[in-house]
């Protein structure tokens, strides 16, 4: 039977004034703490988990009805076939994008909550163009979860059972991009790979100068990771003589990976753990962040077998060869 051409993601439980996965945690520490190991105490603990996975499984059939993008067919590219970006173009690359964003900078902000409704509509009307299909989804973001605890260098989170999502800082010029990435997870594209790869391109055709920029940044900072190695020594100089603007500059400055030995540890630690989790569900790893997302877009850029054409604004490589 032939999917719906729109379908609505409940995702009730973003609505809810705490995160679902906080609830999950703090009402069995609560009601160990009121009740103690009384039928009560087991009853808040239950009436909780059995909040979540509510919410959870109403998503879950939401979602069942989803015409998913075939990456391959669609683009030319996926997790599994990615040409690598040749170094010399890398660094073009980054000196390109930094004229660009230098040249096209928009100084304008938006409420948070504002920019999450423009982002959820213009993610909505991208995928729609591609598969037919309108799949609406929660345009809520939270501040605050305790996830943050655990990813100290985390930008943002989504519960992929919920949908809940939680944008931890501001993120000033990625804001739309971080956001447009973890909305792509709450309709249903969990992995990292294809949420980079769909907030870019949503942002990219979006033709609204601020979502454009903001696509254009993460790809730049993505390469400039890349280029350092990991090293985030190597990371600081490249962003000193990469020539951008202040306004530019200083958000990549405040992306330092946490400093303290306790925060270097438990980022280390979570990190590892995260990639095991990636590459246990059939995905590269972190890398699929940096290397993955910039070489899918010189995959696509450059593909001659995508169904679909890049988005103008977002184009690097068609520009540099022709």
């Amino acid at each position: 039977m032939r999917e719906p051409d729109e379908i609505r993601i409940t995702n009730r439980a973003t609505y809810w004034p705490v995160a679902p996965s906080d609830l999950l945690i703090v009402a069995p520490l609560v009601a160990r703490v009121v009740f103690g190991a009384s039928p009560m105490g087991r009853v808040v603990k239950a009436v909780s988990l059995g909040l979540y996975l509510g919410s959870a499984v109403r998503d879950w059939r939401d979602r069942r009805k989803i015409r998913r993008i075939d990456f391959r067919r669609e683009f030319g590219a996926d997790t599994r076939h990615l040409v690598p970006v040749p170094g010399p173009l890398r660094e073009i690359e980054v000196a390109r994008l930094v004229a660009r964003l230098n040249d096209e900078l928009v100084r304008e902000r938006l409420p948070r909550r504002v920019l999450a409704g423009i982002v959820e509509a213009r993610l909505t009307d991208y995928i729609a163009g591609i598969t037919g299909q309108r799949v609406r989804s929660s345009a809520e973001v939270r501040d605050f979860a305790l996830v943050k605890l655990a990813f100290p260098s985390a930008l943002g989170v989504c519960d992929i059972l919920t949908g809940d999502v939680a944008i931890f800082r501001d993120t000033g010029v990625f804001e739309p991009h971080v956001i447009a990435h973890e909305f792509a997870h709450r309709k249903g594209y969990w992995k990292e790979l294809d949420a980079q790869v769909l907030a870019y391109l949503a942002l990219a055709d979006s033709g609204d100068p601020l979502l454009v920029q903001a696509a254009l940044f993460e790809r730049l900072y993505r390469n400039l990771r890349v280029l350092s190695g990991g090293d985030e020594d190597a990371f600081d100089r490249l962003v000193a003589r990469a020539g951008l603007r202040a306004e530019l500059r200083e958000p990549l400055e405040r992306l330092r990976r946490p400093s303290g030995a306790i925060g270097r540890r438990l980022d280390a630690g979570m990190r590892r753990i995260y990639e095991a989790r990636m590459r246990v569900s059939g995905q590269n790893g972190l890398s699929d962040y940096d290397a993955g997302f910039t070489n899918f877009l010189y995959t696509f850029e450059t593909s001659a077998t995508a169904r679909q054409v890049p988005p103008a604004a977002g184009v690097v490589h068609r520009r540099l060869h022709g």
